[in-house]
């Protein structure tokens, strides 16, 4: 490893003895993930409420695709500039100003559906997902640099298992509550519900038990602390290449943004199997992350995210080909499991990797990889669907995927290569 790339403070050993249960008495990394799961929980439920209330007033698959677009172009515009506020002032206070920002969200949505607030046609929803988009944009820098400040380099890799959990967890239970919140009480119901979950995440990051790093006394130009992230970051072939990776398979692999289109024209279901086969990656990524809570990765790590990514794929192919409803759900859960993988190692790289007083800009960059992957992916999906049909855009979307997997393993080596024990 080059001396960019080396972590701030003395390489340790994993320790072994060091459990999931001993790190979920810690209340500082409790108080973490219940703000992360709370907020997980309100980003979803409103993600699976507009998606089925735009298309039930546009039943065109484009719209949906535009939820994403709405969604990532303030991300994109402010997330380096997020970063580099996590980096230079109050942590917990910008992860509450997030939440509170996520609820207002929800209550405009709210607003829009029960005619309290005009629509112009889905203008004003777009409107609303992308306030989203611009709060959303703290939410991973916060959690990326307080998780380095509520547990040790040692237990980085299981806690990394341990969060993941949390945060599929919230995949899990938010789309399955929206799906029936929208079923049974309403899309006015279903946006409300949310607007609470922002609110209770909100008290749980103001109230966390964690020490915060002094301000620097003297703070560097914004555009020039944002230049060394994403210098640390492209000079730095294993966090580039394992962000580049997940970027470009989950663009190409978007087939969940298309979901009420599956659903309402391919498997002839109601919301309630919406949430459900929203759900479905999720639950498999629990599964997974519960294994690696109690196994943490590290020989052969970066081959296994390979083939983890691959899978990945494969599953996506097999969805789009699927006419029956568990078949499909089978594999969305198989989907979801190969993430877990992705998800878990590369949460790993990126803490190990990255000095403490660039987490914030470094996590803000890969949120842009990552995090905003998804919303182009819903955007990418829409107008390939547009174009090819539904079906034959995902297939194609999943050979994308594959393609993506065979050109990183082979202009990445040192990722190919990884063990984690190199970074301790």
């Amino acid at each position: 490893m080059s001396a960019s790339s080396q972590p701030s403070g003395t390489a340790t050993a994993p320790d072994p003895a060091i459990s999931a249960a001993a790190l979920l008495r810690n209340p500082g990394f409790v108080g973490l993930l219940s703000y992360r799961l709370l907020a997980m929980l309100s980003y979803q439920i409103v993600a699976v409420t507009v998606g089925w209330h735009v298309y039930q007033l546009t039943r065109d698959p484009l719209a949906l695709g535009l939820i994403g677009l709405a969604e990532v172009i303030p991300y994109f515009c402010f997330a380096l500039f997020a970063g580099y506020a996590v980096d230079h002032l109050p942590r917990r206070k910008l992860g509450m100003l997030a939440c509170v920002g996520l609820g207002l969200t929800a209550l405009l949505l709210a607003g829009v559906a029960t005619g309290t607030v005009p629509a112009f046609g889905t203008l004003t929803i777009y409107a609303a997902v992308a306030i989203g988009g611009l709060v959303r944009a703290f939410f991973a820098p916060v959690n990326m640099a307080l998780f380095a400040r509520v547990l040790k380099r040692e237990e980085y890799a299981r806690g990394a298992g341990v969060s993941s959990v949390a945060m599929q967890s919230g995949l899990v239970l938010g789309p399955a509550l929206g799906g029936a919140l929208v079923a049974w009480s309403g899309t006015p119901t279903a946006y409300l519900v949310a607007a609470g979950f922002a609110a209770a995440a909100a008290v749980a990051i103001i109230t966390l038990r964690v020490t915060e790093p002094p301000a620097p006394a003297e703070r560097a130009p914004v555009f020039q602390s944002i230049g060394e992230g994403l210098r640390f970051v492209f000079n730095n072939q294993l966090v580039l290449g394992a962000q580049a990776l997940d970027m470009f398979s989950v663009l190409f692999g978007g087939a969940v943004a298309l979901l009420p289109a599956f659903i309402a024209d391919v498997l002839h279901a109601g919301p309630e199997a919406f949430g459900l086969l929203r759900a479905a990656p999720a639950a498999g990524a629990v599964v997974v992350g519960l294994w690696l809570a109690r196994h943490p990765p590290h020989r052969h790590a970066g081959r296994l995210l390979l083939w983890a990514v691959a899978g990945f794929g494969l599953c996506m192919i097999g969805f789009a080909l699927s006419h029956w409803f568990w078949l499909s759900a089978a594999m969305l859960l198989l989907s979801g499991m190969c993430d877990g993988v992705s998800v878990v190692l590369r949460s790993t790289i990126l803490q190990l990797s990255t000095p403490d007083h660039m987490r914030g800009r470094v996590s803000s960059i890969n949120g842009i990889f990552i995090g905003s992957s998804n919303e182009l992916g819903a955007f990418e999906s829409g107008v390939a669907a547009r174009l090819m049909g539904l079906v034959p855009s995902v297939v194609f979307g999943g050979c994308m995927t594959l393609g993506v997997v065979a050109a990183t393993a082979k202009l990445a080596p040192r990722l190919r290569r990884l063990d984690l024990r190199e970074l301790h």
